[in-house]
């Protein structure tokens, strides 16, 4: 049966209506760190832990698992980017560095390796329904994780590809609050890199 424009919209209401206090703290922390991320604000990755703490727990309860072991890397990379940007503030070095010609094609390479990895294995070894967009949306993040720690500029065009993949699997999953919040994040990661490119070029002068 189709669904009507005014059906679609009902069923995104009752699904906010629904929002545990798990998503939402996940939502306020999430935006929050965005927010500060796009700043380049060293608070974004405390705030990032206590997001990613949230998000692993509530997505393994929907059995998005690819997402919820990501939300473990985040975790784990928020913790390695604080320690990374606190040493360059320190030594005064440039903050924001670009990714070359190199660096690109390594990262496409991670992305599809890791995108082939993870989806087969959550297509054989879990009950997923979703392996593959789950899979390459776990990769795709994985690799532009790495990027913001070490701050290169690039990292905002990967997340604006991952955003905008995960706004209808979240709907999709019955998480319209985050679904919402990942649009909200698609415009954040854009005025992230229009942020970080400014600063990046004041900085080569």
């Amino acid at each position: 049966m189709e669904i009507t424009q005014p059906d679609f919209i009902e069923q995104v209401i009752i699904q906010f209506k629904q929002t545990s206090e798990l998503e939402w703290l996940g939502l306020v922390t999430a935006f929050a760190c965005i927010v500060l991320a796009a700043m380049g604000h060293i608070l974004n990755w405390p705030v990032s832990i206590v997001s990613s703490g949230a998000y692993a727990v509530l997505y393994y309860r929907f059995k998005l698992y690819g997402d919820s072991f990501l939300q473990l890397y985040f975790l784990a990379t928020a913790i390695y980017g604080w320690y990374y940007w606190l040493k360059r503030e320190k030594r005064h070095e440039k903050p924001i560095v670009q990714l070359s010609v190199s660096g690109w094609l390594r990262a496409i390479a991670a992305i599809a390796i890791l995108t082939a990895l993870l989806s087969a294995f959550l297509d054989n070894y879990t009950n997923t329904d979703v392996p593959y967009i789950d899979g390459f949306c776990t990769a795709m993040s994985f690799v532009a994780q790495i990027l913001m720690a070490r701050k290169v500029l690039q990292n905002w065009i990967l997340w604006i590809v991952v955003d905008v993949c995960y706004v209808p699997l979240l709907l999709y999953k019955g998480l319209a609050s985050t679904a919402v919040l990942y649009a909200v994040l698609v415009i954040l990661a854009v005025l992230g890199y229009v942020e970080w490119k400014r600063i990046w070029k004041q900085e080569a002068r």
